[in-house]
């Protein structure tokens, strides 16, 4: 029976990259499938990269309690983590890794407790995260600043997690988050 792996950052933080390191370590880690309402882009495909459900059976279901977590990120357009799918991967002997919000990672590990590791990789500070969303220069500056508005929110959510990597270093927090994991998965 695996076990689960959450990790939740704010916007710039690295969780992205730390995860896809981890990934490469032979911790037999696997990526929870989310459901989503969009439909899908480009080459994905249906149990792949998500399970695309209309807005309606996503509200069923959600009715139905189906799921670990979910959020309505704009009207109709939801992104959720199905429970019989989680199921599914840890009867696999699956170490089953999530990248959700601070809620969702909160709820995540209420619902599997001891089962369930959580992590926050956090950035070294708000101005640190700043240059780095900066730095990308993917996002126009009002969505940075929006980013940055709900970073401080994510923020406070730090305490409740069972382990904080600052992000201070990216070879520092990888061996760290590595060593966490590993442990947690031989106990």
């Amino acid at each position: 029976m695996g076990k689960l792996i959450i990790f939740s950052a704010p916007s710039g933080s690295g969780k992205s990259t730390i995860i896809n390191y981890l990934l490469t370590q032979h911790l037999n880690l696997a990526f929870s499938i989310s459901a989503t309402s969009r439909p899908p882009r480009g080459t994905e495909r249906d149990g792949v990269e998500y399970f695309f459900l209309t807005p309606d059976e996503f509200r069923r279901r959600i009715a139905n309690h189906e799921f670990l977590e979910y959020e309505e990120v704009y009207e109709d357009r939801f992104y959720g983590t199905l429970k019989a799918q989680v199921e599914r991967q840890l009867e696999e002997g699956q170490n089953v890794v999530f990248d959700v919000d601070v809620v969702g990672g909160c709820n995540i590990k209420q619902h599997y407790g001891d089962r369930a590791l959580s992590i926050f990789i956090q950035p070294p500070s708000i101005e640190e995260l700043r240059k780095r969303l900066e730095h990308r220069a993917t996002d126009a500056p009002e969505v940075i600043e929006s980013r940055l508005a709900k970073a401080e929110y994510e923020l406070s959510f730090a305490p409740r997690f069972d382990k904080v990597i600052v992000n201070d270093d990216l070879e520092k927090a990888k061996a760290e988050a590595l060593q966490t994991i590993t442990k947690f998965l031989n106990a």
